[in-house]
């Protein structure tokens, strides 16, 4: 099994949020380990997602029940559907360690929710904790890093 390269990391990081951006959900759930979970700190440079609050910390499962309930025919929180468009620096690889199937991205990002006349805006950074899988690139860990955190916020819909 040959080790991704650089490009290949930014690629997937570069088409995990299209698929967001496109509402491919299913696909966008494959991306993920089988344990792999999506983050979302509540206080900046928080280390521990287990003994802190955080405004999300899911595994696949609860990922699986969120993406069913954006589908629901009968989610009216989501009519009309919520949609999203991240604009995203070029990703930077900050580890390749083959040896150990571990990879890390880091990158900065705004990203956009709207639903009918509201418009929400964040900032901040995404980290991707990615491993091979029989040849293939998975995420173990997605961690989304808001630069206001620990801000109020109302509903957040969908997936940074």
């Amino acid at each position: 099994m040959n080790a991704p390269s650089e490009q290949d990391l930014i690629g997937f990081v570069l088409h995990e949020a299209r698929l967001i951006d496109e509402q491919r959900f299913d696909e966008w759930l494959d991306l993920f380990t089988d344990d792999g979970r999506y983050w979302m700190p509540l206080e900046y440079g928080q280390t521990d997602p287990v003994l802190h609050n955080s405004l999300f910390y899911d595994d696949k499962l609860l990922l699986r029940i969120r993406v069913e309930r954006l589908k629901g025919a009968k989610t009216y929180s989501q009519k009309p559907k919520s949609r999203c468009h991240h604009v995203l620096q070029t990703p930077v690889v900050d580890a390749m360690d083959p040896d150990g199937n571990r990879y890390l991205t880091w990158t900065p990002f705004h990203y956009l929710e709207t639903r009918q006349d509201e418009q929400t805006l964040f900032a901040g950074w995404s980290r991707h904790h990615l491993l091979q899988v029989d040849g293939t690139l998975k995420m173990k860990l997605k961690r989304v890093d808001l630069v206001n955190c620990d801000s109020a916020f109302g509903n957040i819909q969908l997936f940074m």
